[in-house]
């Protein structure tokens, strides 16, 4: 048999494979109810519907720790067409509770990718939906709000879904971070390096760290459930207060730590979940969003520099700008141009500042690099600049 013929062949088999898929349901907290057929493992599973946007990065989405408890919808057409590559997560595996998409490739076109998507779910046990309408979903979730959902490819029965789906608490007055926080801390970088940087682990993506230590950095990471003096015993010059997963007002203990840690004065800078819990230490509430950020092209625009840059972005929650308003000492930076969200503040008498969206990308624009220099130039500035 010639070379086109086992290829042809091969193709054929594939989508004999990909046709003979069992049915699969996807059923809303409101009663909603979706058609498809199951991808990765057959099971049922249940979290909070959110979609993104990004027409790429699936697998650092589906790596990155913020998205625990959740089951995102891709809104690319095609999901796992370029395999799965070992260097491009976010974490140590995958964190999302699981997946819905319009087409789920079990083959793959990169010669790198090591496996597909069908191997890599199954091997983390991740349920998940396709050949769903999934503009219908997003537009659905959009205009609805963020729900609690199920998939099911083993259960088919609608009402017995509905059932299960009634016992699962909502993400509104979750903890969710000590379920992705490192128990143990560990370093990264080089230990010779000019800076040192405590991490505070509410979720990190790998990426941050890298961004981190490629500024010159060598980064301490600790759990969240470090104490004040953990960290000055690491005597760092900066402080990054990462990403995370769940309700930020379901954490007054890890609000208060980072107020002390903000209190000693060393420059802080922090990221989503980080953002949030620094804005809670100065008095700030936060606020469930109606359907969250998820994406990779959203503007936001510096009202320092009068600048717009396009962000990655993975949020449901926001930070209440009329709190904002009330407190002298911070002052706002960034704002979402779609919807007027506040994406970035300054403590005015701290050394102390954060932003919603992810600066490192993975996946999305670079735009929003330049926070991480900015980072390295405050604490150059507290500290002095080593040789």
């Amino acid at each position: 048999m010639q070379f086109c013929d086992l290829e042809l062949y091969s193709k054929k088999i594939m989508h004999l494979k990909y046709s003979l898929r069992p049915k699969a349901l996807l059923v809303l907290e409101d009663g909603k109810v979706f058609e498809g057929k199951a991808s990765g493992k057959i099971g049922t599973t249940t979290g909070e519907i959110c979609f993104n946007t990004g027409m790429t990065g699936y697998q650092e989405i589906f790596t990155d720790p913020s998205y625990f408890g959740q089951i995102v919808v891709m809104a690319s057409s095609h999901i796992g067409n370029y395999g799965v590559e070992e260097n491009e997560v976010e974490s140590d595996g995958i964190k999302i509770a699981g997946m819905v998409c319009k087409k789920f490739n079990n083959g793959f076109s990169r010669a790198r990718a090591k496996k597909s998507l069908q191997q890599y779910f199954e091997e983390s046990n991740i349920v998940s939906i396709s050949d769903v309408d999934t503009r219908s979903v997003v537009r659905y979730v959009r205009d609805k709000g963020s729900m609690n959902c199920i998939i099911s490819s083993e259960i088919l029965d609608v009402e017995e879904l509905k059932k299960l789906l009634a016992k699962v608490p909502k993400m509104e007055g979750l903890e969710l971070s000590s379920k992705v926080s490192t128990k143990q801390s560990y370093f990264y970088g080089d230990q010779n390096a000019k800076h040192k940087i405590a991490v505070i682990d509410f979720g990190v993506k790998k990426n941050i760290l890298r961004s981190l230590a490629e500024r010159d950095s060598y980064l301490q990471i600790f759990p969240m459930t470090a104490s004040v003096a953990d960290v000055l015993a690491f005597k760092p010059d900066g402080i990054m207060l990462s990403n995370g997963p769940g309700d930020p007002g379901a954490m007054p203990k890890e609000t208060q730590f980072v107020k002390e840690l903000v209190d000693t004065d060393i420059p802080v800078f922090g990221i989503c979940l980080g953002h949030q819990l620094l804005a809670q230490s100065q008095g700030i509430s936060t606020f469930k969003m109606h359907a969250g950020h998820r994406g990779i092209n959203s503007p936001v625009k510096n009202l320092i520099s009068g600048k717009s840059e396009i962000t990655s972005q993975n949020h449901g929650f926001s930070v209440n700008p009329e709190d904002i308003e009330k407190n002298p000492n911070v002052e706002i930076t960034h704002v979402n141009l779609n919807d007027q969200t506040i994406e970035g503040i300054r403590i005015k008498n701290k050394n102390a500042f954060s932003v919603q969206y992810h600066p490192e990308a993975c996946p999305g624009p670079l735009d929003a690099r330049y926070l991480f220099d900015e980072f390295v130039t405050l604490i150059e500035k507290v500290n002095g600049v080593k040789k």
